[in-house]
């Protein structure tokens, strides 16, 4: 079953949000942009965290970014939402090819997924796809209820981002 559940971004670079069967969201982003400009806006924390935490969650800031993203390294991004309250989220990179692939999990909790972002040359541009696999339909559910909401508006901060760097 592969069901579209959401596209927004500008006229020639749209997000595309779907699920696919009980346990995968599969979403899709052309940038103008190299994969190597790409990828270094996914694994360097001072570029990570300028386009991260989506402008529409007013209050949430990202109080902590440590990112080694190398197979076998680790991550922790810690929000804040004001207050002396924060959430952390964390894991490990199973797999980095870099300006190719990333690999890694989301520890913070049973039903976290395995989440693969590739990062394919079209031409100058860069074809990204942001693929998770859930342990369960719940796990799913939860996410398209969430975090999963997000991802357009954050991808296209990634593009704004994107459109100010050079190589």
């Amino acid at each position: 079953m592969t069901e579209q559940i959401d596209r927004a971004g500008s006229a020639q670079n749209r997000t595309s949000v779907e699920r696919r069967g009980d346990r995968e969201l599969i979403v899709t982003r052309t940038f103008n942009a190299p994969p190597s400009t790409v990828y270094r806006a996914w694994s360097q924390p001072e570029l990570f965290q300028r386009w991260w935490v989506p402008e529409s969650a007013p209050g949430i800031s990202l109080v902590s970014c440590e990112m080694d993203v190398r197979t076998g390294g680790k991550y922790r991004l810690e929000f804040g939402a004001g207050g002396s309250d924060t959430m952390a989220f964390y894991g490990k990179y199973l797999e980095v090819v870099p300006n190719e692939r990333i690999v890694w999990t989301n520890d913070e909790g049973e039903e976290g997924a395995i989440t693969t972002v590739t990062f394919e040359d079209q031409g100058g541009k860069t074809l990204l796809i942001f693929h998770e696999v859930y342990p369960s339909r719940e796990a799913l559910e939860e996410a398209l209820q969430g975090s999963a909401v997000a991802l357009p508006e954050q991808l296209e901060q990634l593009d704004e981002l994107l459109s100010s760097l050079t190589e």
